[in-house]
């Protein structure tokens, strides 16, 4: 990550909204568009971590939706990959597998479709977002601080996280890419992870995820919140483009088609609901 290709949001005096993984999931990310309103949060205070474009068939509409609302979005794998015209995602998938198998797929799909002006627009995408919440420096990218694909999931070694926290620079993290949420004090530090709309979490459910950072006190309580959406919509939009693949069936089962990527420990967990228990940082 270039540091210096950071934006910062300042002080933020009411609840943020943060998000990861669109996915080209038009109908999650139209729901939590609708969530966001009825909760009073403007797109000032909403921040996406990337991925806007990946697994599902509605690349160029999610895209068109995010870029209406008007939020602060970080440049995910897949946005540096479609700015610069990679061949591949980019995602960080070892060559070979299931997930990098797949991902030549649905990569092509919306590679074949992005408009020139989105990908213009994907490259003054920051590579971080900094902002400031009741004390606290809060630093938000897509996985790692210096590995725009580097993969952090809930088992991943603390160590590993206070090294990215050290990175930072920051009192909390937050991060994308992994799709899982995660939320864990690691040290005087906090590390945490808002999950994705645009797919299930792996956990036999159908829900995405978001974060909500509320300012209470002199704390920042940090609250995971289901996304519930017509799944079976997207699915069948998948199916009417053509695009039919493990991602497909992810959608309708709440488990990912492949765990190559998934730590042993994270892989036990497969299909057992997630419950994420509120986290306060003071």
């Amino acid at each position: 990550m270039n540091m210096a290709n950071s934006v910062d949001l300042g002080e933020m005096a009411g609840t943020v909204l943060v998000f990861g993984g669109p996915y080209s999931n038009l109908a999650a990310t139209m729901a939590l568009r609708e969530r966001a309103n009825q909760l009073g949060i403007p797109p000032e205070r909403t921040i996406c971590t990337g991925d806007l474009v990946a697994y599902c068939a509605e690349p160029v509409e999610t895209v068109a939706l995010i870029r209406d609302w008007g939020i602060a979005v970080v440049k995910g794998n897949c946005e540096d990959s479609l700015a610069q015209g990679t061949p591949d995602c980019g995602c960080g998938f070892d060559e070979g597998t299931t997930c990098s198998l797949l991902s030549d797929n649905w990569y092509r799909f919306a590679d074949q479709r992005m408009s020139e002006s989105d990908r213009n627009w994907m490259r003054t995408l920051p590579d971080s977002i900094l902002f400031s919440m009741k004390g606290k420096s809060i630093r938000v990218i897509h996985g790692g601080v210096q590995q725009i694909n580097r993969f952090v999931f809930p088992t991943t070694a603390k160590e590993i996280k206070k090294e990215e926290l050290d990175l930072a620079g920051t009192d909390i993290v937050i991060a994308g890419h992994s799709g899982i949420p995660d939320g864990q004090a690691i040290g005087a530090g906090f590390w945490l992870n808002a999950g994705a709309i645009g797919l299930p979490a792996n956990d036999g459910t159908l829900d995405g995820w978001y974060l909500l950072l509320c300012p209470e006190k002199e704390a920042v309580v940090c609250r995971w919140q289901r996304l519930s959406y017509p799944a079976a919509r997207t699915a069948e939009v998948m199916r009417s483009r053509g695009l039919v693949n493990g991602y497909t069936d992810t959608l309708c089962t709440g488990l990912w088609p492949s765990m190559d990527v998934l730590p042993e420990a994270q892989r036990q967990l497969k299909g057992r609901p997630i419950m994420m228990n509120e986290l306060t940082c003071c």
